[in-house]
């Protein structure tokens, strides 16, 4: 069996399926399409904090060390996935992209398509990703700001951005932080979307202090240091006029460089269009209409909360078991 994707969701199943008796390298095999043996973790900023705590950022149960309270590093998940690796005896194949899987006739076998070429296969798993591919908003193609226009995945600290204003668009947890690091070196203006449909309040009221929810993932509530930062929190981003961008409540303004901290696209593509197109999976656990075929750490085919690192570990029990269980 081949597992697609070398994160923590990948190797999450790896995991339950070496508990389950089977052997890396012999009896399933892990790809991964980034280049080097690189995640996607690497080249995130370096004073990007995570969403979930230290605590809670356990892969294969393997825990990160020290303070389980604070927020951890990309680097420091980078590592931390390393390290499962190797204790999983796991030898990542890098540089092998997915680009389709179809089922051969009525039978139990797989046909991956890759860039080295197709492979037959029992069992294949797909674990690209539920935040692979950065995603802007379609107004950004009638922007054009004097200095730079990036996606907060092509982020790397403040020095690479120009001098002058700058619009984050998106308030969300990546969004806030970047507002809050370039807030000592420029003016800042953030774009939030309210997340609240009859709150009924000032958008700036929306964007604020990270408070713990039982998942461990980070809510807004109000926090008042925004004005204190000099940073001007405005209502959605919702057009573009050249070099104006032009929002909801009809606001306009010039920036000079604008930051998209809109999120992500799962790497699902290569997927069958009856996968694709099938109505949401949740409660079916990462299995899908095509027998052998599952998906782990994607929301729309798992758990609600598949994407997170106990979310995605608990889909990957469920799928090692139907692996194993299959004829």
């Amino acid at each position: 069996m081949i597992i697609v994707g070398s994160g923590h969701a990948g190797l999450s199943v790896a995991a339950e399926l070496s508990r389950s008796g089977l052997q890396p390298q012999r009896d399933f095999a892990v790809i991964d399409s980034n280049p080097g043996g690189q995640r996607s973790w690497a080249f995130r900023w370096s004073s990007m904090e995570l969403l979930t705590e230290a605590g809670r950022s356990t892969v294969a149960g393997q825990h990160l060390t020290g303070d389980p309270y604070r927020r951890p590093s990309p680097r420091e998940i980078e590592q931390h996935l390393l390290d499962v690796e190797s204790s999983l005896g796991v030898t990542t194949m890098w540089g092998i992209r997915a680009t389709g899987v179809e089922r051969l006739g009525d039978g139990s076998t797989l046909l991956l398509s890759t860039n080295e070429g197709p492979v037959q296969t029992r069992n294949v798993v797909c674990a690209t990703g539920a935040a692979a591919r950065p995603r802007t908003p379609g107004w950004a193609v009638g922007a054009a700001v004097p200095g730079i226009m990036v996606h907060s995945a092509d982020y790397h600290g403040p020095g690479q951005i120009p001098r002058g204003d700058v619009l984050v668009v998106g308030a969300g947890h990546s969004g806030q932080q970047i507002a809050r690091e370039l807030s000592s070196t420029h003016r800042v203006t953030l774009s939030s979307r309210p997340t609240y449909a009859s709150a009924g309040r000032p958008i700036r009221r929306l964007v604020g202090r990270r408070r713990t929810d039982a998942r461990g993932a980070a809510a807004l509530s109000l926090d008042p240091e925004w004005a204190q930062l000099g940073i001007d929190v405005v209502s959605a981003a919702v057009a573009a006029d050249g070099a104006h961008i032009v929002f909801d409540d009809g606001r306009r303004i010039a920036p000079q460089s604008i930051i998209f901290a809109t999120g992500y696209r799962p790497a699902d593509g290569w997927l069958p269009r009856r996968v694709l197109d099938a109505t949401s999976g949740r409660g079916k656990r990462g299995t899908t209409g095509v027998p052998g075929l599952f998906v782990v750490g994607m929301p729309t085919y798992g758990s609600r909360d598949a994407d997170t690192f106990a979310g995605a570990r608990r889909d990957a029990i469920s799928i090692a078991r139907h692996i194993m269980k299959r004829p």
